[in-house]
């Protein structure tokens, strides 16, 4: 197959890590990939792999019909059977790119928290968590049973894949250098040397990811005063300045360096290697746990849990993030009971090398993307695509952006909002 895969950004993210790593996993069983994007670190990445990169300009609508001709026009020079749209800007473009032709499939991933409700569902979709599946399906059943069978538009279920977020086993494992990364952060003095590592690796944005990364900046200012604990904060972005006057204060009480912000870096597998417990939520907590340490899942409201066997089905099921808990005082109980017990950091290390091992590789997340593109050639040779799923969709995306206009006039617009707790709450 000639696949055009097309990243929502380009920025150290989960979803675009992740599009562009299974991109170079799916050109591995012998189809040709071509990655089109804005501008951005992970191009880098691209052309490491060795995959051919197309450019967009960084400043555009999204979705824009500009956009869309160059699909079409590409589709008809390059001859790509699959435009794979991730998130829904791209996977809305993708659609209306390919929805005229039958020798052209659209597929679209979401790795986001909910899904926007008004992509087209005829388009073939795949969610990252079981429950995020179940919440579409749920979704598009009550409107199916809303209408009638005769207007068109009918779903299918089939079109609603589950595909978990992949990590590169061979790239990420435990004994990865660390030595470089640890001097230039000041983590390597002898003195230091019991300390047990704290590694957080996320984007510092207010949506979804701070209220987290502070609570654990605030516990762990306070723990430090009497357990050997470091909290190592990987990341950039917005809300640096804030995390920065926070891990301040957290030292002035421990006093002593228990919070080190070391900025984003290109890449954070010397951080993941160099931790003794991870903190983390989504691909990010995945990709910890193929260095083989000990978890701590991190959601919003207050939400933090251990990553145990226990534990385990729950995170299958809704994925690395959670809702609610007992916030500040969840996080301390979490972190003394491992500061106190070393042989159980161990086999909790264990344990989620062996889960990560056996459910999450990229090589079976490649296998199972190559089956999606193969249902979505198939059904767009032998399918209609009827007119109402695109009316609906363009509606429902000028209603989106007329509520963002006034969200932002109000000043109270979500960078993220597909993220937010608000917007998973009306996609359940």
């Amino acid at each position: 197959m000639k696949v055009l895969v097309y990243p929502h950004a380009m920025g150290l993210g989960g979803s675009q890590l992740n599009a562009v790593e299974l991109a170079g996993a799916v050109r591995d069983l012998g189809h040709q990939v071509t990655v089109i994007s804005e501008p951005g670190p992970l191009v880098q990445r691209v052309v490491a792999l060795g995959l051919e990169h197309l450019e967009l300009p960084s400043e555009r609508r999204r979705p824009s019909p500009t956009t869309v001709r160059r699909l079409r026009s590409l589709i008809d020079e390059r001859g790509f059977e699959v435009v794979h749209g991730y998130e829904w800007p791209p996977g809305v473009e993708a659609y209306f790119a390919t929805r005229r032709r039958r020798d052209v499939a659209a597929t679209c991933t979401v790795m986001s928290m909910s899904v926007a409700p008004f992509l087209p569902a005829d388009l073939s979709l795949a969610v990252g968590t079981a429950q995020i599946r179940l919440s579409v399906l749920e979704q598009r059943f009550r409107r199916r049973a809303g209408r009638s069978r005769h207007s068109g538009g009918d779903f299918d279920p089939g079109l609603v894949n589950l595909l978990e977020p992949p990590v590169d086993l061979v790239a990420n494992r435990p004994g990865h250098p660390t030595d470089v990364f640890r001097a230039q952060h000041g983590l390597d003095d002898p003195a230091d040397a019991h300390l047990l590592d704290l590694v957080v690796v996320c984007r510092l944005v207010p949506e979804l990811k701070l209220e987290g990364v502070l609570t654990a900046v605030d516990v762990v200012g306070d723990l430090a005063r009497e357990l050997p604990l470091r909290l190592v904060v990987v990341g950039d972005g917005p809300a640096r300045g804030q995390v920065e006057a926070r891990a301040a204060d957290a030292n002035e009480r421990a006093g002593r360096r228990a919070v080190v912000l070391t900025g984003g870096l290109d890449d954070p597998r010397a951080a993941y290697a160099a931790a003794s417990i991870t903190l983390g939520m989504g691909g990010s907590a995945l990709r910890s746990l193929a260095f083989g340490q000990p978890l701590i899942v991190q959601g919003e409201d207050g939400f933090f849990e251990l990553l145990t066997p226990e534990s385990s089905r729950t995170f299958l099921h809704q994925g690395w993030y959670g809702l609610g808990g007992d916030g500040a005082a969840a996080l301390a109980r979490i972190l003394r009971d491992l500061a106190a017990d070393e042989a159980r950091r161990g086999d909790l290390g264990d344990f989620g090398l062996k889960l990560v091992t056996e459910r999450f590789s990229l090589g079976g997340a490649a296998l199972l993307q190559e089956a999606i593109y193969l249902d979505a050639l198939e059904r767009a040779a032998g399918g209609s695509r009827p007119r109402v799923e695109a009316v609906r969709t363009i509606s429902g995306v000028v209603a989106y952006k007329v509520r963002r206009r006034y969200k932002r006039l109000r000043g109270t617009v979500a960078a993220d909002d597909f993220n937010q707790l608000k917007e998973r709450g009306n996609q359940r």
